[in-house]
């Protein structure tokens, strides 16, 4: 059904509503809509998820388990690339950067598509062994669901992009059954701002998912019962956050590394095929890659690190060695990364955040078993493995709060908020240090789109530098006389000529002011030069320039225009006083 027919169908709704409802009411109303669907698509994400993989590992004999395991995620891979070729014609857009990028730069409108691609291809991705989250997926349908909805109802502008924010949210909240995680992550990731009347919607949508979530979804994902923790701990606190940072810049730079080498390589086929292959190899030497691996994360929270070993290769040395459980939980660890980057580089579709979840616990508690295996002190393994899903989690997606009331959330451990609190901290910081940009926010800052970190630079960054350009100069001659040039001043409507050759290149500029003493000279009418009177400009502005740097380049020079290039060759002048109108135009757009 076209979007003019739903239109024309509600049309007598939306105009009763108008007449009795107030925007404030309706806006709640419409939050407690998206939450539903959110929560809705969610859990049926979730539980679709998990029965296809008991069905899928069920109907296999125990003993070629092991062979399955290599050679579902190659099938997932394959019937995902299927998918986004002769369905969605090549338009996946994995992860959650294009909703950013949506919320950015066009207007919060996410496409309809959106709607069902994530989840289906997540589905195929991780139903089959993928190694990623289905959080990212979740987050984007849920976005589009906020943002589609919106439009159906007839919202305004930046109420949308509210309703985007409180999809996500619900998404969050009903895979976790986290609503207040939900609404910090919605503001830290995905929306650059939050005033006061838009954090109410975003909690009743966090909140109405997580009823659904709880009516449909049986219990929580993680349990951890905890009511005390040891304030001698605190220094190996910072210890694991320290570690937890150097994990998330290691997973940010792979993951980005990765990216590049899937992107040189060439060929569908190809990629699905090595890819695949390289996918079943990594899972059939370490099994807990396989898939979102939340299982084992419950094992070591109920302190069964054993299970580390089940079906693999190294099961024989289980209840030997634990020497080889370190090395097996440090290599799965670092490999957790590679996996994910490997499903989604050839061409499954999933997220980092359960990868960084996964990933964190291990961290967790493989630094915590060595602390209790050199004698030296005895900490609490199962504390280590909250705290380092919490540490890995605010590194990599740069949400430290998000972090914080996640796994304060998802595992009952709010005894443990002062150490959650230390070790996120530590990681956040870090990470920053070294990775300015999260996983989701980088590919966009190389594109030119800021968003969370400086609300002016993302509005500048939303403008057009070519479409700011000025072209009613004047342009002269470098060999035209000064008398050529007086007669040029009586017509001209500018006070400011640039000096261009004949291939069109910029040689110089001539201010008015500059050459009033001559002008009145005319003597020297026929004898003085162009290009004996121009100057050389502070500096030239390319078309590809931002207008972030150009005005920081205006304000070191204390200039009110620069003149700009393409290719080499002139084309106009931009003035400041033009960029400060446009900017104000777009904040007011912004805040309607």
């Amino acid at each position: 059904m076209s979007q003019s027919i739903i239109h024309r169908i509600l049309r007598p709704l939306l105009l009763w509503r108008l007449r009795h409802v107030s925007d404030r009411v309706y806006l709640i109303l419409v939050s407690v809509l998206v939450g539903a669907l959110a929560g809705l698509a969610a859990v049926l994400l979730k539980n679709a998820v998990h029965w296809g993989q008991e069905l899928l590992y069920g109907w296999i004999p125990e003993q070629n388990r092991v062979f399955a395991l290599f050679l579902y995620p190659i099938i997932g891979i394959g019937l995902t690339v299927l998918f986004a070729r002769y369905v969605l014609h090549g338009n996946l857009g994995r992860g959650i950067g294009p909703i950013i990028y949506s919320v950015a730069r066009q207007s919060s409108i996410v496409p309809r598509s959106k709607l069902y691609s994530q989840w289906v291809s997540s589905l195929l991705t991780v139903t089959f062994g993928g190694s990623a989250g289905l959080e990212a997926p979740i987050s984007v349908t849920g976005s589009a669901i906020g943002s589609n909805v919106a439009r159906i109802l007839r919202v305004s502008r930046r109420e949308r992009r509210l309703l985007v924010g409180c999809g996500a949210a619900a998404g969050v909240a009903a895979i976790f059954n986290s609503p207040i995680a939900g609404v910090l992550f919605a503001v830290e990731v995905v929306l650059s701002e939050l005033s006061a009347p838009f954090f109410i919607p975003l909690l009743i949508s966090s909140a109405t998912a997580t009823v659904v979530s709880k009516l449909l979804f049986s219990g929580q994902p993680f349990v951890l019962i905890t009511t005390r923790w040891d304030v001698d701990t605190i220094p190996f606190y910072i210890v694991l956050g320290l570690c937890a940072a150097l994990m998330s810049v290691y997973m940010i730079r792979v993951y980005f590394a990765a990216d590049k080498v899937f992107e040189r390589w060439k060929g569908t086929f190809r990629k699905v095929v090595l890819g695949g292959v390289g996918l079943g190899v990594l899972v059939f030497v370490f099994p807990p890659l396989y898939g979102e691996g939340y299982n084992i994360v419950q094992a070591l929270l109920s302190g069964e690190p054993r299970h580390l070993l089940d079906a693999s290769i190294f099961s024989v040395y289980r209840d030997e060695n634990v020497w080889i459980l370190l090395t097996v939980a440090l290599c799965t660890m670092l490999l957790k990364v590679l996996a994910t980057c490997i499903t989604i580089g050839a061409g499954g579709n999933g997220g980092m955040f359960g990868s960084s979840l996964f990933s964190g616990a291990l961290l967790g508690f493989f630094i915590a078993r060595l602390i209790n295996i050199s004698g030296w002190f005895v900490v609490p393994e199962v504390h280590f493995v909250v705290l380092g899903m919490a540490g890995v989690l605010a590194g990599v997606v740069h949400a430290p709060l998000t972090a914080i009331f996640l796994i304060a959330e998802i595992t009952g451990g709010y005894a443990l908020f002062v150490p959650l609190m230390v070790v996120t901290s530590c990681s956040y910081l870090i990470t920053r240090y070294f990775e300015p940009y999260s996983v989701y926010t980088r590919k966009l800052v190389q594109r030119g789109v800021y968003v969370h970190q400086d609300r002016d630079r993302g509005l500048l960054a939303q403008l057009d530098l070519s479409r700011l350009v000025e072209t009613d100069f004047e342009p002269v001659q470098p060999e035209a006389t000064l008398g050529e040039l007086v007669d040029i001043f009586r017509h001209a409507t500018r006070n400011l000529f640039p000096v261009v050759d004949d291939d069109g290149a910029l040689v110089g500029i001539i201010s008015l002011d500059q050459v009033r003493d001559a002008l009145f000279d005319e003597e020297h009418y026929t004898t003085t030069r162009v290009r004996d009177l121009m100057t050389e400009p502070p500096a030239t502005v390319n078309v590809d320039d931002t207008l972030l740097d150009t005005l920081r380049c205006m304000e070191q020079l204390n200039v009110w225009s620069l003149p700009v290039l393409k290719n080499g060759r002139y084309v106009g002048f931009l003035l400041k006083s033009a960029i400060l109108a446009s900017y104000r135009k777009q904040l007011i757009k912004e805040s309607e």
